[in-house]
Order: C-alpha cells, then structure tokens, then sequence
C-alpha cells in the first residue's frame, strides 16, 4: 500500500513492522457542525481505518474535539449558552452525523478539557527544555529556537506570519519575543474559564491540545496524523515543533495526511464564511450511501466545488449496487467472473485510497451481475460486491 506523505510531498510505500498502526485525526471545534467538508475529511480517514484493519493491521483509532477555545467562547455569546453546553450539543450533533453516515466508532475520541494535565505537563517539559518561556502569566513556544520549524509545510520563514495571522495567530500579543511565536497556554482573561497552572489561572493554546493527547494515547511516535489540509500550517507544524520539543522523538509522526477543502459557492466550504451545507440537511435528500460515492468520487487529496446537482447522479449508481446484491442469482450455469474487476479495485486503494476508480470497479461488478444470464452463478460476484462496498462505507441497504 502507498500512500502520499505531505512532510515529504511524495507518495511512499505504508508499513507498520510489528502489525500495528496508530492514527491521530484533528477533529472539530464543535461550535457549528457538521457541514460536507467535515465528512470529506473525517469520512477519508473512516475508509483509511477500514482499509488498513481489512489488510490486516491492528488499528487504533483516535479523533479529538476542540471543546475549548476562542471560537466557541465567541459562539456561546452569540446564541446565549454556556460554552460547556454549546459543546456538548455540537459534540453530540456531529457524532450522530457520523453514525449516520455509517462511519466506525473511534477507539478514543478525547476532550481537550479532559486532558489539561497532560498538557500542563508538556508544557513543563518545553519550559525545561529551553524551548518555551513565560511571560505574565502565559507560556510561548520560541520558534526561533527551532532551526526545523517549517519542515512539513516547506513554506519560507519570511512567508509564514500573514498565513498564521489568518489562522488564529495573535502577531501583536505584547507577551511574545517574536510575532510568530505561538501560544501554549494562556493567561486568564476575566469572564472565561480557566484551570490552575503552575504560571496562574488561564486556559492551553490550541496546538499543544493534539500534541498532549495523540501523544497520550499513541506515544511519541504515531503512524499516521491526519485532518484537512488547512491545518498543516500553523496547527500541525506547531504540532511537530512541540511535541518533538517535549518528547525528544522525531519523527512525532512517520506519515502525514491531508485530505483536500470542499469549496461551495466558489469558496472554501467553512463555517466562518457560513457557505455550508450541513450532513444533517443533505441526508434528508440523500441516502448516506449516495453522499459517499459522491464524496469519493473525488480524490481526498483533491479540492473540489460541492454542488447539489452533481449529487442526484450517484442515486443511479447507488440503486443498481443494491439491486445487483438482491437480484436472484441460482443460475447453473458458469459462474459470473468479476475478479478482474476485484483486484482493479485493491490496486485502486492501495494506490493512496485512489476511491474514484475503486468506485468504477464497484460499477463493473455490479453491471457484470445485473447483465449477467439469468441462467449464471451471481452469488459469489455478489458476496464480493458487498465485500468492497463495506471497505468504502457503503450500506447497499434501501
């Protein structure tokens, strides 16, 4: 299996030696979920999961919630609740999306909150380790102090600021040596909640929160890091610095992947923009089935514009998978021979979850039974339909 690495920008043969494969996926800041680009990415990862287990890795699966930040503080205002309780409806929300949309169950799906400790302790170490330092009352990591900085998303130090300013970065924070400096935790500010730190009362900075959990979980070396490709920088290079700051371990992980933006409306599907279109309301048109083969009939590394007239295409193909499972199919005559179609479909996948043509394999096979003579064997052309279409998601259920 192969599978494309940002940090290294190539596609490189996947291997765990000892069978066993942890996987961290940034999950959502849950504030106002789940849109469609929130599918595409959590759904790549769903598929990965069941491709790897299938091929006979142990996995272990964890996904995170953003459940304290300053996105959901600003949230919580607005629609007048607490931010506790604004996160446990998006939280409960974007779960039952998911369950929707048939995708497995994580093996952890940690809270931020749950884990200040453990980020309280990184944090410690950094300050230990000459990589971070105080200063009223909040911690800074010094990217300065790390000559790597930059090693995953390659972009040029002078070209780093503007992008991180659009991404959360606070370049004029009095506190900081250098404007690209970020925050690991911050001091408390009148009106928010806080935890006790060894710095005074405040609240972590939002890269530290992965690195503290993904590192719990999975040690400090993980297999494969995922999310959308609008986290590799800042979040996820901060992840690196960090992580490999406090643990000393590099790689902090051995693959990186990225699954590409949904645009709509000719831009960036995104809910500070508010162009989305959420699970919820397209499942009441679509099966979860439908939106699946739409979704994956694009690459995950790709980026692509959603568009609703687009979706009623793949009802067809998704009718005629169902129906190629139920059709009657006792013939005595020959068989129905679809493994050629049967090993297009794993070269697809192992060639970086290539699901587009592994989609078209699922369309042969399910034409080579629905014109198949009635007096031909279908039912093994059948069992191996429904194999495949598991390995993607698909139900074939009405």
């Amino acid at each position: 299996m192969y599978l494309f690495n940002t940090q290294t920008g190539q596609t490189e043969p996947f291997s765990a030696p000892d069978g066993k494969v942890g996987i961290y996926v940034c999950g959502v800041t849950p504030y106002d979920t789940t849109h469609v680009g929130h599918a595409f990415t959590f759904l790549t990862f769903d598929i990965l999961v069941r491709y790897l287990r299938y091929i006979d890795y142990t996995v272990t699966y964890v996904q995170n919630v953003t459940d304290i930040d300053d996105d959901i503080l600003r949230k919580a205002k607005e629609v007048g609740l607490s931010w506790e309780e604004l996160g446990r409806r998006e939280t409960d929300k974007f779960r039952r999306d998911m369950r929707d949309l048939n995708a497995l169950e994580f093996d952890h799906y940690t809270l931020a909150t749950d884990h200040v400790p453990d980020m309280v302790a990184m944090i410690e170490q950094l300050i230990a380790n000459g990589l971070a330092y105080v200063a009223n009352g909040s911690v800074y990591f010094s990217v300065a102090k790390d000559p790597e900085f930059g090693k995953l998303s390659h972009i040029p130090r002078d070209q780093m600021l503007p992008i991180a300013n659009e991404r959360g970065n606070l370049p004029d924070d009095p506190n900081k040596r250098d404007p690209l400096d970020f925050v690991l935790w911050q001091a408390a500010t009148p009106g928010e909640p806080t935890w006790d730190s060894p710095w005074g009362p405040g609240r972590p900075g939002w890269h530290i929160e992965c690195s503290a959990m993904s590192t719990r979980y999975l040690g400090p070396t993980i297999d494969i890091h995922g999310g959308g490709a609008d986290l590799v920088f800042p979040h996820h290079e901060c992840e690196i610095a960090q992580t490999e700051g406090a643990t000393g371990q590099k790689p902090f992980a051995r693959y990186w992947m990225h699954a590409g933006m949904v645009r709509y409306l000719g831009e960036k599907m995104s809910k500070s923009l508010g162009n989305l279109v959420l699970v919820h309301d397209a499942l009441g048109d679509y099966s979860a089935d439908v939106l699946r083969l739409y979704l994956f009939s694009h690459h995950y590394r790709a980026a692509w514009e959603y568009r609703e007239d687009e979706v009623d295409e793949w009802s067809t193909l998704a009718a005629d998978l169902r129906e190629a499972i139920d059709i009657p199919s006792y013939g005595i005559e020959q068989e129905v021979d679809v493994s050629v179609f049967r090993e297009r479909f794993f070269n697809a996948m192992d060639d970086d979850l290539d699901t587009p043509t592994a989609i078209e394999a699922l369309r042969e096979i399910s034409q080579s039974i629905l014109e198949a003579p009635e007096e031909d064997d279908a039912r093994d052309a059948q069992e191996t339909l429904k194999e495949l279409a598991g390995l993607l998601g698909l139900t074939l259920a009405d």
